[in-house]
């Protein structure tokens, strides 16, 4: 069945969001504060090593770089096209009316959570190499292991910021559905090195997540979102 990983994904991440929920409701500001700093190294190193991944090489010369030129080209592209569009400001805004719908006007961190929550599982090569899969032949097996990964990550998040976390499912459903139905479309310019550069890219933006849970906004990522679509287009023209 064909958008069935994605499915099961979406389900992760509520299910994620119910059971960080109930660890919310039995945990004092204090730890809540310290699990989210936690959490926010965690990422660091998470999108540190990616990006490390991406950017070096081992050969017998040593260890080299490569890519650095498309790395600042992308973020800088990317960056520029986001701020034009605002696409942060439209998250928030979409998460505002979430929050409105979801009569939770009292929770002061459910946009933030939404947000967070949204780019920290919608980033990555998993995201559009498993929808590409998923809808080539139908193999669900890279999204159901996204599935896993979401699940710890969307419980560790609810339950240091709430019910607006759970809401992440529906920019998943909608990305990952929308490449699944397109996949045929996207298959032929998504080469090795296109994966692996936006990999790499994605990496860079989980880190800015990382900053951002330890020591409060400082990057807009929903605004560097549009630079992992780079690497693709670069790849499409130098085919």
């Amino acid at each position: 069945m064909h958008g069935l990983g994605t499915i099961v994904n979406s389900a992760a991440i509520i299910a994620g969001g119910i059971i960080g929920m109930l660890f919310k409701s039995r945990i004092n500001q204090r730890f809540q504060d310290t699990v989210m700093q936690v959490l926010g190294l965690a990422t660091i190193f998470i999108g540190v090593s990616g990006a490390l991944k991406g950017l070096f090489a081992v050969t017998e010369k040593g260890l080299e770089t490569h890519g650095t030129m498309l790395m600042i080209i992308s973020l800088t592209v990317g960056a520029l096209i986001g701020e034009l569009i605002n696409i942060e400001d439209k998250m928030e805004h979409f998460g505002e009316w979430l929050k409105e719908k979801a009569r939770s006007s009292e929770d002061t961190k459910f946009v933030e959570g939404f947000v967070t929550a949204s780019l920290t599982v919608c980033i990555g090569a998993m995201a559009v190499v498993g929808s590409i899969e998923d809808g080539l032949n139908g193999d669900h097996s890279t999204l159901f292991a996204k599935s896993v990964l979401d699940f710890v990550i969307i419980t560790v998040f609810a339950a240091a910021y709430g019910k607006g976390v759970i809401f992440s499912a529906i920019p998943v459903a909608v990305l990952q559905g929308v490449i699944t139905l397109c996949a045929r479309l996207i298959e032929p310019i998504l080469t090795e090195t296109s994966i692996a550069d936006l990999s790499c890219i994605g990496s860079m933006l989980i880190f800015c997540v990382g900053v951002n849970l330890a020591f409060g906004k400082k990057f807009k990522v929903g605004n560097m979102l549009p630079a992992v679509i780079i690497p693709i287009i670069w790849g499409a023209f130098a085919a």
